[in-house]
């Protein structure tokens, strides 16, 4: 019998040529010397080996131990499947972790804030504050969580009680509104001067003692981030410094 063509092997496998090519480039599999026709000739062992080949390889060996799992012994094959194994679970675990982490970004905000924030997002949005303000406060909550997430766990409990107050909710709804105010709009005066009474005589204002003082530097940051971008609010902080 002059033997099988490549192409009759790779059927006969269950692979495609171009993998018994590779198998070849890879010192896998022996390629054999070409007859007077000029074409390659499989025998049976051909056949097996590569059978053997394409089983290792699709359980998940990697090529590269392939070689020398077709030349172990009983223990070192043994030896060798228990470590692939345990590599494969470790992979698997990894690429788990990795699909959660891509499913949490459907969750929105929630990927990038604590509960807590995402759930004071949520209700800003519902009481009508606009998405720009919504992920201003968001990309402010992010900083302030990374650098010092202890402050910032009291700070969001204290925004959340100041977001059901019936007058502060009015003030940050008008603060919302005013983003595209003229900086000389007087409506800015009054909801300046507004602000400055809600604070001093908000309820349970002893508990303010408590609240803690961000590092300078995250204040810094988060004025040069709040800086230009709305005249208006500008002009509002000037006004609380007057007032």
């Amino acid at each position: 019998m002059r033997g099988i063509t490549i192409g009759q092997l790779a059927k006969y496998a269950g692979v495609t040529i171009k993998a018994v090519r590779h198998y070849h480039h890879r010192g896998l599999l022996e390629e054999p010397p070409r007859d007077p026709s000029g074409y390659r000739r499989y025998s049976a062992r051909h056949a097996i080996e590569l059978v053997k080949i394409k089983t290792l390889a699709e359980a998940g060996v990697p090529l590269a131990r392939v070689k020398e799992l077709l030349a172990a012994n009983p223990d070192q094959f043994a030896a060798a499947i228990t470590g692939i194994d345990r590599n494969l679970q470790e992979r698997l675990e990894a690429l788990i972790r990795i699909r959660e982490r891509i499913a949490q970004l459907s969750s929105g905000d929630r990927l990038f804030v604590s509960a807590e924030v995402a759930d004071y997002l949520d209700h800003l949005r519902e009481i009508g504050v606009s998405q720009p303000t919504v992920q201003l406060e968001r990309d402010l909550w992010i900083l302030v969580q990374a650098v010092s997430p202890k402050e910032a766990a009291i700070l969001i409990d204290d925004k959340r009680e100041a977001i059901n107050d019936p007058e502060f909710r009015s003030i940050y709804l008008e603060y919302d509104a005013a983003f595209d105010w003229s900086p000389d709009d007087p409506r800015l005066h009054a909801l300046a001067d507004r602000s400055k009474r809600w604070l001093a005589n908000r309820p349970h204002r002893s508990k303010r003692s408590e609240i803690p003082v961000l590092d300078s530097t995250i204040l810094q940051l988060v004025a040069t981030s709040l800086r230009g971008i709305s005249p208006a609010w500008d002009r509002l902080g000037e006004l609380a410094k007057q007032l």
